[in-house]
């Protein structure tokens, strides 16, 4: 059935709840524009037309917007975490109560199909009730003392004013994820969105405005000229003391430079390039439809999506056909359409740039089983190459697009050798139904976080992080929360008796 929404002119986005399309920044509670009244357009990924316009915000609202939240956090930092709770709790309710405009949200700004973007509404709502449940699970410990007559106790205190630097590709988890381990401890926040997607955020917000969140505990930057300054003063001003960002490597590095002038605590979540092994004792279907999950979802526009397949000689050959047939299933087109499996890409610098890593792996001998070229506008048909040599840019950089480049290899510790021969180490991959290979080569694989016999790995209840140049902090699970914590000691010594 088609998911296109009922669009009239009063109701340009066919959303339920008109709303909760917000074209404003958030600062202490209000829903501003910029002072000198200039705007950037919002495009649909499918059409190339514009959906709306936010404020392109400056380092003076930024400044206010941060001044705001440290205001804020003089009484939020003590509420108590059953109220906090109860926020989050409410949260939930409300955007379960609206997944339907999210997800049309998501599919308008970012591209996904239907049936992905209500999966990725799904998972950002499950950080919500995650942490409403670990808002009262910041337990500190009591520790023997070896000082006669004095006790040792910590607590875990909320650390400040957070800034949270969040991607396009995911536009309502990755709000949920870093917002709610903020709020659950007692944090308050400067959100800077992305300019391809601030629509979804921007309506997450007011939901949790809604469920009684008190102003100047989240604030909003829409901003796309300004991006670098508004950046640099998140990392810079000395009220924020955390910092969250997921994004490329490069940027990851400029913000960790810029937040040591003030020895900011960092969570970064950068680039993937993530290594997807199938040995020749594994399970084909199982295999198959893992490495699907893997690379295609959000057609391949994620951190953790496999971008190197390694298959072993023995099966090869079966693997690479079923896999071709799976892919050349899938229809590409706008995500509302009807039997669409995989939406556009999100900008056309996105689809040159898959287009370059195709063009160059065959350049060097790989060959196109399926797809191998572009649809209309940013669209990328999902591609599976086989033969793919290891001298070409796929091998080495990370593609972000619906390629399945399969490499061969013969051994064990050949194929571990290539995995772990990154600079970045996300996640990874394997396939195999050999007990002892499964423990041996997940503990071999130098990346932070490891799917045996699954290509879905990312849930609110586990530490999601990278090692290497893949960043360091976690997302998710109970570490979520000791993020946005300080742990202080408290000696506590005895009256001394005369």
């Amino acid at each position: 059935m088609s998911n296109w929404p009922k669009v009239t002119s009063e109701n340009p986005l066919g959303l339920d709840d008109p709303s909760l399309f917000i074209q404003k920044g958030l600062i202490d509670g209000k829903w501003v524009d910029t002072q000198s009244g200039n705007t950037f357009e919002v495009n649909d990924p499918a059409s190339g037309k514009v959906i709306g316009t936010c404020p392109d915000q400056t380092v003076e609202d930024t400044t206010a917007a941060i001044d705001a939240a440290h205001k804020a956090f003089s009484t939020y930092k003590s509420t108590s975490p059953a109220q906090r709770q109860t926020y989050l709790a409410e949260l939930h309710r409300l955007f379960m109560a609206n997944i339907k405009d999210i997800t049309r949200l998501i599919v308008w700004e970012n591209g996904k199909s239907w049936n992905d973007a209500l999966a990725e509404a799904n998972y950002a709502a499950s950080f919500f009730s995650w942490f409403a449940a670990e808002a009262l699970r910041t337990n500190g410990e009591t520790i023997p003392c070896s000082v006669p007559g004095t006790r040792n106790i910590t607590i875990k205190q909320p650390i400040g004013v957070v800034a949270l630097l969040v991607p396009w590709n995911f536009p309502a988890a990755m709000i949920a994820r870093k917002l709610s381990p903020a709020l659950a401890v007692g944090c308050t926040s400067v959100v800077k969105v992305p300019s391809e997607t601030p629509f979804t955020t921007l309506a997450i917000v007011e939901l949790a405005r809604r469920a009684g969140v008190p102003d100047g505990v989240i604030n909003v930057i829409t901003t796309d000229k300004h991006l670098q300054e508004v950046g640099k003063e998140l990392c810079t001003n000395p009220l924020v003391h955390k910092v969250s960002f997921t994004g490329s490597t490069r940027v990851g590095k400029l913000l960790a430079e810029q937040c040591s002038s003030t020895l900011k605590k960092m969570s970064l979540e950068l680039g993937g390039n993530a290594p997807l092994i199938v040995f020749d004792d594994a399970d084909l279907p199982t295999a198959v439809a893992g490495t699907i999950a893997s690379k295609f979802r959000g057609s391949g526009q994620t951190c953790v999506c496999a971008n190197r397949i390694y298959v072993q000689d023995a099966i090869y050959d079966k693997f690479a056909a079923a896999l071709a047939e799976k892919v050349g299933q899938f229809k590409v087109g706008c995500g509302f359409d009807e039997g669409v499996t995989h939406g556009p890409l999100i900008h056309s610098r996105q689809a040159d740039k898959v287009d370059e890593h195709v063009q160059d792996a065959v350049s060097k001998g790989a060959k196109i089983l399926v797809g191998g070229k572009r649809g209309k506008g940013t669209e990328y048909i999902p591609t599976v190459l086989a033969n793919v040599p290891d001298n070409c840019l796929i091998a080495t950089e990370e593609t972000f697009g619906p390629v399945a480049a399969l490499f061969r290899f013969k051994t064990e510790e050949e194929v571990v050798e290539k995995a772990n021969n990154s600079e970045v180490g996300l996640a990874g991959y394997f396939f195999s139904e050999d007990v002892d290979r499964v423990f041996r080569v997940s503990e071999a694989l130098e990346t932070g976080m490891v799917g045996a016999n699954t290509g879905m790995i990312s849930q609110a209840v586990i530490p999601f992080g990278g090692i290497k140049e893949s960043g360091y902090g976690k997302e998710g699970g109970h570490q979520g929360t000791e993020e946005y914590t300080i742990t202080k000691l408290v000696a506590i010594g005895s009256r001394i008796k005369q």
